[in-house]
């Protein structure tokens, strides 16, 4: 035993017998005051849990190294602070979420996660390393990875609970690249001509071309081109829209069929995650967020 520990064994051991240690305490005068602790600076507090403010800036670090690597101006990103603050306030409350709804998982998966990433990168020495090189300390990327994985838990939940059905709509649509065009297509159509073959001969979009201008089952907002998700759903089945305008060009939008219909899978995985944010908008809603940080 070195001779500064078996120092301290004695003093544990006189003090455990009655005798006087090493360190007697004063008589007669006042004990010395306890310590206030320094608060921790917080970014956020979440339904009474603080959000780190390190764990903000170390966040928007790596988001601006980023960027960075993809070569993308900063100051053309606006307030990006305030979005990457968003991300963790929204990851916390689904976080929350989870813990609410009792789901759980043996904690001690987080330090087997980082036994095995530290062995993929090659020993603790090289892990790191690496946690250095992303702006993490190892209690930082611990509290990330923990959240992560309640929030990965609650985000499954609720997509678990999206049915395979949903009402949706089939539509066809012909896109011409002026006005004047739709507009003369418009009343052929009225004339009684045949929409799918006129979609075939004049379209401009060459995935729906061959089908007739055939879109296919989609649930509302699905579509990339929103004035054409939003004619399609403002249509009686059989009916046929009036010019659409949008950023590609000009659109006649036929509705062919309305009612409940398995989703694909591209659109299942799209109405779950409408869940996901309309889960996020009503607990944003319901929740007290406090932002303790300037702008």
């Amino acid at each position: 035993m070195k001779p500064s520990l078996a120092l301290v064994a004695a003093g544990v051991a006189l003090s455990a017998c009655g005798a006087p240690g090493f360190f007697p305490t004063p008589t007669g005068t006042s004990p010395p005051p306890t310590p206030t602790p320094t608060p921790v600076p917080l970014a956020a507090i979440v339904a009474g849990e603080g959000l780190l403010l390190s764990d903000l800036q170390e966040e928007v670090a790596r988001f601006e190294a980023a960027q960075a690597a993809l070569g993308i101006d900063l100051a053309s990103l606006g307030d990006y602070r305030s979005q990457v603050l968003q991300a963790l306030i929204d990851r916390r409350l689904l976080a929350q979420g989870a813990v609410e709804r009792g789901l759980t998982f043996d904690e001690q998966a987080i330090d087997a996660e980082l036994a095995a990433l530290a062995e993929a990168r090659g020993g603790s020495q090289a892990m790191g390393a690496w946690l250095a090189e992303n702006g993490y300390t190892l209690e930082s990327f611990k509290r990330a990875l923990r959240e992560d994985r309640f929030a990965a838990m609650m985000i499954e939940r609720i997509a678990s609970e999206v049915s395979g059905e949903a009402e949706q709509v089939r539509a066809a649509h012909i896109l011409v690249a002026t006005r004047a065009e739709a507009e003369e297509l418009l009343a052929q159509l009225t004339a009684g001509g045949d929409f799918a073959e006129l979609a075939r001969v004049f379209s401009l979009d060459a995935a729906t071309r061959p089908a007739g201008g055939d879109l296919g089952w989609f649930p509302r907002g699905y579509l990339l081109i929103p004035e054409v998700d939003q004619a399609a759903w403002s249509l009686a089945t059989g009916e046929t829209s009036e010019v659409v305008a949008s950023g590609l060009g000009y659109h006649i939008v036929r509705s062919l069929e309305r009612g409940v219909h398995p989703l694909a899978p591209d659109a299942l995985r799209f109405v779950r995650q409408q869940a996901v944010e309309a889960w996020l908008e009503a607990r944003r809603a319901a929740t007290p967020i406090e932002i303790t940080v300037a702008p």
